[in-house]
């Protein structure tokens, strides 16, 4: 094998060179197999009283000793008791008894007879008010808003019945004019000046009648603001 051997440097001896070579690197592998890092990367120091916390579990030792000491003393005088007869009777025949039992009584019973008095004083009475007084009180409101009012009651519905009647006036002179325009239409022409000059007049009627309409429902409206 030492004739493969491949050396870096010039050697007379190959075999011894190989075998100078392998010492070497074992050397260094055993020297890198035994390097410590500079660095401390091990796991950290622990602590037991900082995991176990011996001082608590000395306490809850302690506590649990004199429960356990305090449930023995109870069981011993347990024991005793039920193995020994009582001296003392233990049945308690007492009855509860109030100082004030007697006057708690009596305000019931008052407030009990005044509440019956008064369910009976309730249904016995009749109503006051009748319909009639309640009529003539709401037409006496009614004469009160009409005094302070500034325009009489059911003047909207006499303003509609005046144009009803007005609208209704002018209708008929309107058919009166259209039956006139036909006469004249129809009829000759000093005939036909004559009937225009009379339907002309008769329109001048119309509209006086429904300007008197017009005067008439204006005067009746003052006169019963006036009575008002």
């Amino acid at each position: 094998m030492h004739r493969y051997h491949y050396n870096l440097f010039p050697c007379q001896n190959r075999l011894l060179q190989m075998q100078y070579d392998k010492a070497a690197y074992q050397r260094h592998m055993d020297g890198v197999r035994k390097a410590r890092p500079k660095v401390d990367t091990s796991s950290p120091q622990t602590f037991i009283h900082l995991h176990l916390k011996p001082k608590k579990l000395q306490l809850e030792e302690e506590r649990l000793a004199i429960i356990e000491r305090d449930n023995r003393l109870l069981l011993e005088k347990m024991s005793t008791i039920m193995r020994k007869q009582s001296r003392v009777d233990n049945v308690n025949n007492y009855e509860p008894k109030s100082l004030n039992r007697e006057k708690r009584q009596r305000e019931l019973l008052k407030v009990t007879r005044d509440n019956k008095s008064m369910m009976e004083r309730i249904i016995s009475r009749s109503s006051m008010r009748q319909e009639r007084e309640w009529e003539a009180d709401w037409q006496r409101n009614l004469a009160y808003m009409d005094s302070i009012s500034r325009y009489p009651t059911g003047w909207w519905e006499k303003e509609k019945t005046s144009m009803s009647l007005q609208s209704q006036n002018r209708g008929g002179s309107s058919r009166d004019g259209g039956r006139e325009r036909t006469s004249k239409r129809s009829g000759g022409g000093g005939n036909g000046s004559n009937r225009s000059r009379g339907y002309d007049s008769g329109s001048f009627a119309s509209t006086s009648k429904g300007d008197e309409s017009e005067k008439s429902g204006e005067n009746r409206s003052q006169a019963d603001m006036q009575q008002q």
